[in-house]
């Protein structure tokens, strides 16, 4: 599977050397790195994070089983209905160590491990959660947008204690007809029963995103990056 060299966005007006943070934002499914752009450049307006560097990769292609065998960018195979009994864990433990490995490189450009956040929607939330929950070093944040908890079962014998206080903003629309609300709250539900630190945020919107969750995520990020 071929990675194109994810897209990169920081505050033009801010000198390289002064980025102290990294934001990892992973899209959904069959979009690319430049889905989340324009949410990006309004939050690189926020003088909270105008030192913060935003990598949005892409996710290589592939044919969906849930989709006939279409193939569009994914970060793993669908193979039925959400809630799904059958999951793509192969696809998923790839995906993982491609964002671990965009982490691997943030740490070595000089971010330490709990400057970076990793974000996604939908899928790209799906990995988000399950990358940094298993991640071996502490890490800022997480961002899991319209999305669920992959391989729930697999947790607490994979969680890495490392990120068992790493703060975690889970968002959901209440007509999303596409990842419902109850299979979130459910992961949600999990998490913090796991004693992870989950706030929830529920906005009237579907299978997307909203002004006012994108002026909650920039005060979630002002708070784990301050």
């Amino acid at each position: 599977m071929n990675h194109n060299h994810p897209l990169e966005l920081t505050n033009p007006a801010i000198d390289s050397s002064k980025i102290n943070a990294s934001i990892i934002w992973l899209h959904g499914l069959g979009a690319d790195g430049y889905d989340f752009a324009p949410v990006v450049q309004q939050l690189l307006q926020s003088q909270h994070l105008a030192n913060v560097r935003f990598i949005l990769p892409h996710a290589p292609d592939m044919a969906i089983t849930r989709n006939n065998g279409y193939v569009m960018p994914a970060w793993y195979d669908i193979y039925g209905i959400i809630p799904v009994s059958q999951e793509d864990e192969p696809g998923i433990q790839t995906s993982q160590r491609t964002i671990n490995a965009l982490i691997q490189t943030e740490i070595d450009r000089g971010i330490a491990s709990e400057r970076i956040v990793l974000a996604g929607f939908s899928q790209g939330g799906a990995i988000a959660l399950y990358t940094a929950l298993r991640y071996p070093q502490r890490l800022g944040g997480v961002l899991a947008l319209s999305t669920y908890l992959p391989l729930h079962a697999k947790l607490a014998t994979e969680a890495n204690p490392a990120n068992a206080n790493t703060p975690i903003f889970m968002a959901h629309g209440i007509f999303d007809d596409v990842i419902s609300l109850e299979m979130s709250q459910i992961s949600c539900d999990l998490l913090q029963s796991c004693q992870y630190l989950v706030t929830w945020h529920e906005y009237k919107m579907a299978h997307s995103v909203c002004a006012e969750e994108i002026a909650d995520i920039e005060r979630f990020l002002q708070q784990v990056l301050a």
